[in-house]
């Protein structure tokens, strides 16, 4: 039993830093500009969290395992691309094409874990090709040019995915609804059970996770396709709601990911995450990329702040699992 104080304890926890942080610049960005907490703001950030918070959740699995995939963002342009390229040519409908869209897009988290596990190549590499394959392919498949996105009437797959609705006036997409059932069910997978052990072993330690009888191999390759699949779902959400299905949609969108990840407490070289964290992670960039342009910082900045939250989070983590490790 830990007979450290409460205090101690919470402060060990990798979620700590990251909800202190959130605080600070809730606190700030309000007392500079009193709007950043008006319903219509707030119904703003939470609109743009889903998206990339998408993508972000399955990676959290992902890197705890000890890997990531830098596909994630060609897959996010290209499942919306080859949903609305079927749907407009009149080879499926709009729900039989989002079906195919998350087929291939497990498919190409399949042919990743597959590489990693199987034939023992970095992460790194695998899914940087598998980024120029995907991305490519959008591009080709389209000639470059956006998708037709606004003749889905009769469908009711955009209704499902970003319906609107107000509560206490407050502007509530359905897309935060799957975001945050994704996230509950995401955060029990990997704190409330077996396949959840499973997955922060194979990133500890995989040798000895194998020889406890972990399917690392399958675990991994199951998360890649996890992976995959919520990026693919992201995209599709970001082209109804934007009604836009470009193939270039999602570039960069993986090292952004990967920061929210980072900052949310989840290690690097794999063995710890926190789907919490993560949840944190994702408000955090999500309010800077928002705040700092209601206080008249230009948006052009917004990198510069990202690097130095990530830099800060990066020193807290890790002077707080050398303060957890020695035991003060």
């Amino acid at each position: 039993m830990d007979d450290r104080p409460l205090i101690r304890r919470l402060i060990a926890k990798p979620e700590f830093g990251p909800f202190v942080l959130l605080v600070v610049m809730l606190v700030v960005f309000t007392a500079i500009n009193p709007t950043f907490m008006s319903l219509l703001n707030i119904s703003n950030i939470l609109t743009f969290t889903v998206e990339l918070g998408l993508i972000a959740l399955g990676m959290t699995l992902l890197m705890t395992a000890g890997e990531f995939d830098l596909s994630v963002g060609s897959v996010f342009g290209f499942s919306a691309v080859l949903m609305w390229t079927l749907f407009n040519a009149g080879v499926t409908s709009l729900e039989g094409g989002f079906l195919v869209a998350m087929a291939v897009a497990a498919l190409v988290g399949l042919i990743n874990g597959v590489f990693v596990t199987r034939l023992n190549i970095p992460s790194f590499l695998v899914t940087l090709g598998m980024l120029l394959v995907v991305r490519g392919t959008a591009l080709y498949l389209t000639d470059g040019f956006p998708q037709r996105t606004w003749n889905a009437e009769g469908s009711w797959l955009p209704a499902i995915l970003v319906g609107r609705f107000d509560v206490g006036g407050l502007r509530i997409q359905m897309s935060l609804i799957w975001f945050t059932l994704i996230a509950l069910a995401l955060g029990y997978l990997l704190n409330q059970t077996r396949f959840g052990n499973w997955i922060q072993a194979s990133g500890g330690n995989p040798g000895a996770a194998r020889a406890r009888g972990v399917p690392v191999g399958s675990v991994k390759i199951a998360l890649f396709m996890l992976c995959s699949m919520l990026a693919g779902f992201a995209g599709v959400i970001s082209s109804i709601r934007t009604s836009a299905a470009n193939p270039n949609s999602g570039t960069g969108y993986e090292l952004e990911v990967i920061a929210m990840v980072v900052i949310g407490g989840t290690a690097l070289m794999g063995g710890r995450g926190s789907i919490l964290g993560t949840v944190l992670g994702i408000f955090i960039l999500r309010i800077v990329r928002n705040g700092i342009v209601l206080i008249g910082v230009p948006g052009l900045a917004y990198n510069i702040f990202i690097g130095a939250i990530i830099l800060g989070m990066m020193a807290l983590h890790s002077w707080l699992e050398r303060r957890h490790n020695s035991g003060t």
